[in-house]
């Protein structure tokens, strides 16, 4: 209201200060020329007055007469022209000395003024100024008897009178002129202040976040033009802000949810901005009070971020426990702000040990398939360079292997196969319905002479026959999984040790277990059984030709069976394995 007020009264000044100047103007134009107006009559009345027959008259008069001043004074006062009047105008009839002989004021002295100076010096004195508080004319009369001067006065007293009159009634106007002014004033103030006063209270509840505003335009002129602008920019603006509330919730979202770490630094290096990921991933708690070099000082100085330039960034390397991260370090700024840096969080860890893994693997598997064709090689080259000389019984011993070691690299590059097949969804199963104690059975069988003459195991397989442990699914993948199973635990077992199978049936699901009594697994390992490419003792699965991938194999194939596998270790005692499957009747 402050403001509505202030405008008020301002325009209330205005049209008061312009009337004051108007009637100032006006009234000085007046004063002027009332006072102008009566010189000039007076002038005028001189002139016609004093003819140069009527000076002529008087000169003869004043040289006929011995004492003409009476006569020259009855002359000058039977002049209408002159408007004698002796409150106010006056004559005087003055000798060559300056003294008064006639006049028709009571006062016979007279103030010796320019004009009448002038007449004493023998000229017709008739200046005047409107300066002067008096009007005068001195007209020397020359005779033979001697110069007699011929003065008219007039102290303006009527015209003084006039302007009083004349002021008063501009005074008078003035003060009627004001309060019109006044109420005019106060009247068009209203009519502007109250569309003001509305575009004001408007645009409060627009800088408080309320853009549905939406104004009545009550005229056509430029105030109606400032209101429908107003509207304009109100929905203008709640549209903006729609959009930029957006972005801001998207933003903040992502900000809150994105795996990342981020976390953005004032230009002193405090903390601004943090999301969860970032407290997460520096295994720290944030606050206000964590700066940059807390955090991240001793892989970049804050300074050297700062000093880049877009696009440039810095990238770095964090150890944080069991964490490998990656650092984006990059400055930020804006026009209305210095800026800052901002620093992007990326744990590498599963990566890094993904690339170790793929690493290790194809140093496997090159390792793999190169001995058993370094052995395909040589006894193949030792047949052919013998010839008919090697014995019949060597030759087939020699062919043995050579098929040995190509059943080997068939099981590599089965198992490639079929890890492919499981990333592109193309693992076709062929689902009957089969004894899983039977197909543990059989691949006991197809194991036993591996276990017990290449290894010296007992191989022991408790699995009852018939159809009490039926299961639906493809036979042949799960015995690859049992066949996996058994292998790990000859492999793994050292030689002499005990292998015992078991098949049996848990209420509605049928297992096979396989435990052993060889080297365990420790406990570091257990949680990272079933990755690819991960082996326990790499050293021993490397002469044992093992590539890591068998139990990972093992467990996708039952995940499409809806089944489970379960290992349980003890390092240096031995390890249980357990496959469980949905049983049918």
């Amino acid at each position: 209201m402050g403001r509505v007020h202030s405008l008020r009264m301002k325009l209330v000044l205005v049209m008061v200060l312009l009337i004051l100047a108007l009637m100032t103007v006006v009234g000085a134009f007046l004063v002027n020329g009332v006072d102008s107006f009566y010189i000039d009559r007076f002038y005028d009345s001189m002139e016609t007055t004093f003819s140069q027959d009527f000076i002529l008259k008087l000169q003869e008069t004043a040289g006929s007469e011995p004492e003409p001043a009476p006569l020259l004074k009855e002359m000058l006062m039977a002049q209408s022209n002159l408007g004698i009047d002796i409150t106010t105008r006056n004559v005087y009839i003055l000798d060559a000395d300056g003294q008064v002989l006639e006049t028709s004021s009571k006062d016979d002295t007279v103030e010796i003024t320019d004009n009448l100076l002038a007449a004493l010096g023998g000229e017709v004195g008739s200046g005047s100024s409107v300066t002067l508080d008096y009007m005068d004319l001195a007209v020397p009369i020359q005779s033979e008897n001697g110069t007699y001067i011929v003065y008219i006065f007039d102290n303006t007293a009527t015209v003084k009178d006039l302007t009083g009159s004349i002021l008063s009634i501009i005074f008078k106007s003035l003060a009627l002129g004001v309060t019109i002014c006044v109420v005019l004033a106060l009247l068009f103030s209203q009519i502007f202040i109250t569309p003001l006063r509305a575009l004001t209270t408007g645009t409060r509840q627009v800088a408080a976040g309320d853009y549905s505003q939406k104004l009545e335009v009550a005229s056509r002129d430029e105030i109606g033009t400032l209101t429908r602008n107003f509207n304009y920019m109100a929905q203008v603006l709640q549209n903006t802000v729609s959009e930029m509330e957006n972005e801001r919730t998207k933003l903040s979202t992502l900000f809150l949810h994105m795996t990342d770490g981020v976390a953005a630094f004032s230009p002193d290096g405090s903390i601004i901005h943090y999301n969860p990921a970032a407290t997460q991933l520096l295994g720290k708690p944030l606050d206000a009070a964590v700066t940059y070099d807390e955090l991240f000082g001793q892989e970049a100085e804050f300074r050297e971020i700062m000093a880049l330039r877009p696009p440039h960034f810095l990238q770095r390397e964090k150890q944080v426990e069991d964490r490998e991260l990656s650092l984006f370090m990059a400055p930020f700024a804006s026009e209305q702000a210095q800026g800052g840096a901002l620093v992007v969080i990326h744990d590498v860890t599963e990566q890094r040990k993904n690339e170790l893994t793929r690493r290790e693997f194809v140093a496997n598997v090159s390792h793999e398939l190169r001995t058993p064709l370094t052995n395909v090689k040589s006894y193949a080259e030792t047949i052919i360079s013998s010839g008919e000389d090697l014995p019949g019984e060597l030759r087939n011993k020699f062919l043995a292997v050579i098929v040995g070691e190509a059943d080997r690299m068939t099981r590599i590059v089965q198992d490639l196969l079929t890890l492919s097949k499981f990333d592109y969804g193309k693992m076709d199963m062929k689902f009957s319905r089969f004894s899983l104690a039977e197909a543990a059975q059989h691949i006991c069988e197809a194991e036993r002479m591996d276990a017990e003459e290449n290894h010296r195991h007992t191989l022991i397989c408790s699995c009852a026959e018939g159809d009490e442990l039926a299961v639906s699914g493809d036979k042949e993948r799960i015995e690859q999984v049992i066949a996996n199973i058994l292998s790990n635990a000859i492999k793994y077992t050292p030689d002499g040790g005990r292998i015992e199978v078991t098949a049996g049936r848990e209420g509605g699901h049928v297992y096979v277990l396989v435990s052993d009594n060889g080297i365990g697994i420790p406990e570091k390992d257990q949680p990272h059984l079933f990755e690819r490419f991960y082996r326990v003792d790499k050293a021993r699965s490397r002469q044992s030709g093992g590539t890591g991938l068998g139990l990972s194999i093992a467990r996708e194939i039952l995940d499409l069976h809806q089944g489970t596998i379960r290992i349980h270790s003890r390092f240096g005692e031995g390890t249980d394995v357990r496959i469980t499957l949905p049983g049918v009747q």
